[in-house]
């Protein structure tokens, strides 16, 4: 290779490089879990799932219905039972807060949440990331608690 060819391709790498890599690592956009496969003692697949979540170049916020069918609704709140309210709002899960990527793992920290546990100021959870086009996959390690025994893995697809 000549001293021309070989500055040419150099200068190309350092142009492509960084796009690549910023593909491959950006998730900003909107995303829809398709599957998530839950390990340990009652272990399963669930794919109907109806969620959204939006990530920004460091923000994000997650709405998920974790209900197996339809959730109950509440004629009135003010006189609902704690079992009225647990079937209607329990499954219900929603959070927004700040993340980082780094080192193939996808790190969020809660800022709100509707588990007002998350929002002390040192939650978070820790996620193995694999990013395909518009197709992540995302294994859940650890949290401030440490590691986790049964991870669950989520698969979803990019939407926006």
């Amino acid at each position: 290779m000549n001293l021309t060819t070989a500055a040419a391709a150099l200068a190309l790498a350092t142009i492509v490089t960084p796009v690549a890599h910023s593909q491959t690592t950006s998730l900003a956009g909107a995303w829809k879990a398709t599957e998530v496969v839950i390990t340990g003692p009652g272990g399963r697949s669930i794919t109907n799932l109806q969620n959204l979540t939006l990530f920004t170049a460091k923000y994000f916020a997650r709405v998920e219905d974790r209900a197996e069918g339809p959730r109950s609704l509440l004629a009135d709140p003010a006189t609902a039972t704690a079992d009225d309210l647990r079937a209607a709002w329990g499954p219900f899960f929603a959070e927004a807060g700040t993340y980082e990527i780094a080192g193939g793992e996808l790190t969020m920290r809660p800022t709100v949440s509707k588990n007002a546990a998350a929002m002390n100021g040192s939650a978070y959870t820790v996620y193995a990331l694999t990013l395909t086009g518009n197709t992540v996959t995302l294994t859940a390690k650890r949290n401030q608690a440490g590691p986790l025994p049964n991870p669950a893995t989520i698969k979803a697809t990019r939407i926006e």
